[in-house]
């Protein structure tokens, strides 16, 4: 069996996100969901990115910003993604790399440009989401690397990779490998609204081949079709060995191998942008996780980097977190 050299090798949609101010009149306007991912095509991004205001550019992808806060823990990290050789794939692999994260899929020299994310961002910090996935969806099994899978700890997969074919193929053969190789496989159910597209495919994914699960309130309570919040987390609890459910400002259950544990969301002192939250939680208890820490540890490492994230504009980390994590989880800084 080979060395473990990665902790959590992060699999998603390569994504540059462009993050602009909007006021709930502009949403209801253009008819966009409020709070939800929605899927568009080039002729839409097009349209919608002229009729923003102002944007940030920043690298993201739900995976990737996980990936990207894991490294800025102090953790191992790898991804796996697919850019387009152009200007914004160019920036995600600079972004992605200088954060400490292992990426090495080959970028595709031609096709469809590199995916991007347009969030708006409302009074209340909500974030809704605009996503053209471009070259995303010319993922496959051809990029799925067995060596890099078999020399991870934790392979991290986020939901929406249920939209593109090609990558789910790529994730069903990344799920053998790891399962071979004693990887533990890791899903996130990024949004309620992918849940209730692949409902039946995440069931079957949920109670056989995933050993920790992350999902919010809503995406849980829509897998098991239910309106109750502890319905859902019985139900999972039977099914997976390690789940986190967040609630925002409710905090988080942490189930963990049969018992349940509640944990507080950190103090925030202004909830600014929403924005990679879900990421930056799975971050955190993944890397406590790897670094053999107990159920309360991972998820109270969680809730400091979710905390972090939501204390300012942008999906990934502006604060030292070895510093922030360290002493929770008890190890050197």
């Amino acid at each position: 069996m080979p060395e473990k050299t990665i902790d959590t090798l992060c699999i998603g949609n390569a994504i540059v996100d462009v993050l602009a101010h909007a006021e709930d009149a502009f949403l209801e306007e253009h008819g966009l969901t409020k709070g939800a991912m929605t899927l568009i095509d080039s002729d839409r991004a097009e349209r919608l990115y002229a009729m923003m205001g102002p944007g940030i550019e920043c690298s993201g992808g739900s995976a990737g910003n996980t990936a990207a806060g894991i490294a800025m823990m102090g953790g191992r990290a790898g991804y796996i993604g697919k850019v387009r050789d152009d200007q914004l794939g160019r920036v995600f692999a600079h972004d992605i790399r200088a954060a400490g994260v292992q990426f090495d899929t080959p970028m595709a020299a031609d096709g469809t440009a590199t995916a991007r994310c347009l969030i708006l961002v409302t009074p209340d910090a909500q974030r809704t989401m605009n996503t053209f996935l471009g070259a995303c969806v010319e993922l496959g099994p051809a990029d799925i690397d067995p060596a890099q899978i078999e020399r991870s700890r934790i392979m991290y997969i986020e939901g929406y990779l249920w939209d593109p074919q090609e990558a789910k193929k790529a994730i069903r053969k990344a799920i053998d490998i790891a399962r071979d190789a004693a990887t533990l496989v890791s899903l996130t159910l990024s949004d309620p609204f992918c849940v209730g597209r692949y409902r039946e495919e995440f069931h079957e994914l949920v109670e056989h081949k995933v050993d920790i699960l992350f999902a919010n309130e809503e995406e849980i309570k829509s897998l098991y079709q239910t309106d109750d919040f502890e319905t859902a987390a019985r139900r999972v609890a039977d099914h997976c060995e390690y789940a986190a459910l967040t609630r925002s400002e409710k905090g988080s259950v942490v189930l963990w191998k049969g018992e349940r544990h509640d944990i507080p969301a950190a103090p925030v002192d202004r909830v600014v942008d929403t924005t990679g939250a879900g990421d930056q939680y799975a971050a955190g208890f993944l890397h406590a996780f790897s670094c053999g820490a107990g159920p309360r540890q991972c998820g109270e490492a969680a809730s400091l980097a979710a905390a972090e994230v939501i204390s300012h504009f942008g999906a990934r980390p502006e604060t030292d977190m070895k510093a922030l994590i360290a002493p929770v989880i008890g190890v050197p800084a």
